[in-house]
C-alpha cells in the first residue's frame, strides 16, 4: 500500500532516492541535494546519461542514443552555462531532408535553431553533470523492486542487484523518483501504487534500431568527404529516418563515421531480428541514400527498446506528496535532451 503523509516520520534531512541517472535522474539529483536534501541515485549502466549514450571503437566515437540537443528552455541554458558544460555547437545543425533515394526534397535553411552536442562525445555532458554527486551515485545496480521499508515504518526500500549479482536494501527513503522509461516505471510501481502507475499506460515510445558505421580508408586530412557533401539528414527511406555524419561532430577524430538512424515503423517490424542480419539490412539503404558503397572498417547495430516518444504523459512529471514517489523523464513532455532537463527539474522543485 502507498505511504500516506501520517504514517511519514519526521526527519531533520529528507532522504531521497532516484532511480535513474538520465538527464532527468541528475537534474532532479542536482537540484534536491543544491537544497540540502540527501539523494541517492541508482543507475543499472555502467555510466550515467540514458540516452545519451556513446561508443568508442578502434576508428573513433559515436553518438549510439540522442545525436544533439537544443537549447530552448532558459532555464536549460542557465544550467549549462552555470556548470561549465562539456559542449559545443555543431555547425551541421541545418538539416536536410531526403527522399528514398537520397535527394535533397528540403534544403538547409538560414535561422533554424543551434544544435549542440556533447565533447567528446554526447555522454560527457551526463557524465560532468554526475560527477559532483560523487558516492550519492550507484552505478551498475539494478532496481529490482520498490517496497515500503520493513524496518522504518512510513519509509520506502529498494531492492537492487548489481553487476556481479550482488543483491542489497537500501532503505530508508522518504521519497522515490522514478527517472526512467514509462515501462519501467509502471513495472516499479504496478505492486505497491497501482494508482500512480495507471496515467502511465497511454504513453507509447518507438524502438529504434541504430548502425554505427567507419571507413578507415577516408581519414587523412585534406581528403574529401566520401559520399554526399551534407552532414546530417532526416530521410523518407523506408527504412532510414536519420543519418548523421559523426566525424563532423566537434572534438570527434577525421575518420569518416556514420550513425544510421532506423525509423520507428522499421524498427518496430524487425524487433526481434539479431543484430548482423539488421545491420546487412541497413547497410544497403545507408548505401542507397548516400551512394558510399565502399566495405566499412567497422560496423555495429544497436537496438533501443524505447527510443522517441510517440505519445507523451502530457505533463512534466508526476508528483504524489502522500505516497512521496514521483515520475519524470523526456518522455513526459517528449523526446528532447532538454525535456528530461525540464521534467526532472520541475519534479525536483514539487518535492522541495
Amino acid at each position: 500500500m502507498p505511504l500516506t503523509a501520517a504514517d511519514r516520520p519526521d526527519s531533520s534531512t529528507r532522504r531521497i532516492a532516484i532511480v535513474g541517472a538520465g538527464i532527468a535522474g541528475l537534474a532532479a539529483a542536482r537540484t534536491l541535494a543544491q537544497a540540502g536534501l540527501e539523494v541517492a541515485v541508482f543507475e543499472q549502466a555502467s555510466t550515467p546519461g540514458g540516452r545519451l549514450a556513446g561508443l568508442d571503437s578502434r576508428t573513433g566515437s559515436f553518438d549510439t542514443g540522442a545525436q544533439y540537443f537544443t537549447v530552448r528552455d532558459e532555464r536549460f541554458r542557465r544550467a549549462l552555462d552555470a556548470t561549465a558544460a562539456p559542449c559545443r555547437r555543431w555547425s551541421a545543425n541545418a538539416v536536410r531532408v531526403l527522399d528514398a533515394l537520397g535527394r535533397v526534397v528540403e534544403a538547409s535553411l538560414p535561422g533554424l535553431e543551434p544544435h549542440w552536442v556533447g565533447l567528446p562525445r554526447m555522454d560527457a555532458l551526463a557524465a560532468h553533470w554526475a560527477a559532483p554527486l560523487g558516492d550519492a551515485l550507484h552505478l551498475g545496480t539494478t532496481v529490482s523492486q520498490l517496497e515500503a521499508d520493513t524496518l522504518q515504518p512510513g519509509r520506502w526500500q529498494l531492492r537492487t542487484q548489481g553487476d556481479g549479482d550482488d543483491h542489497a536494501v537500501h532503505a530508508g527513503f522518504d521519497a522515490v523518483l522514478l527517472a526512467v522509461p514509462a515501462g519501467a516505471a509502471r513495472s516499479l510501481l504496478q505492486s505497491v501504487a497501482p494508482a500512480l502507475a495507471a496515467p502511465l499506460a497511454p504513453v507509447r515510445i518507438a524502438p529504434c534500431w541504430s548502425l554505427h558505421i567507419a571507413f578507415a580508408q577516408a581519414s587523412q586530412p585534406g581528403l574529401p568527404h566520401l559520399g554526399p557533401q551534407w552532414n546530417c539528414a532526416r530521410s523518407t527511406h523506408h527504412r532510414v529516418a536519420w543519418l548523421a555524419r559523426e566525424s563532423s561532430k566537434p572534438g570527434r577524430g577525421s575518420i569518416e563515421r556514420w550513425t544510421v538512424q532506423a525509423s520507428a515503423e522499421w524498427s518496430a517490424e524487425h524487433i526481434g531480428d539479431d543484430a548482423p542480419r539488421v545491420q546487412a539490412k541497413l547497410l544497403r539503404a545507408f548505401a542507397e541514400i548516400t551512394g558510399i558503397r565502399v566495405e566499412p572498417s567497422f560496423a555495429q547495430a544497436r537496438l533501443w527498446t524505447e527510443a522517441k516518444t510517440e505519445t507523451p504523459l502530457g505533463r512534466s512529471h508526476l508528483w504524489n506528496a502522500a505516497s512521496g514517489i514521483g515520475i519524470a523523464g523526456d518522455w513526459c513532455i517528449g523526446h528532447r535532451v532538454e525535456d528530461a532537463f525540464v521534467s526532472g527539474l520541475e519534479l525536483a522543485l514539487a518535492v522541495i
